[in-house]
């Protein structure tokens, strides 16, 4: 799944911080990730505790937001 920078999306799970699965966050990727991340998506503004993390694309779903 292909996002743009700002878009919301649901965090269905996370490999990176299981944490983070159920709540809503900001695609901070301005194009497809690549190798660095390992194809995954950097997701900001997630939870007070919680910093960006990184998600693969099955893992989020769009909000329409």
């Amino acid at each position: 799944m292909t996002f743009a920078a700002g878009d919301e999306v649901l965090i269905v799970s996370c490999e990176d911080d299981p944490r983070a699965a159920g709540r809503t966050g900001r695609i901070v990727d301005e194009v497809p990730p690549g190798p660095l991340t390992q194809g995954r998506w950097t997701v900001n503004r997630v939870g007070f505790f919680i910093g960006p993390v990184l998600c693969h694309g099955h893992e989020l779903r769009p909000t329409g937001r």
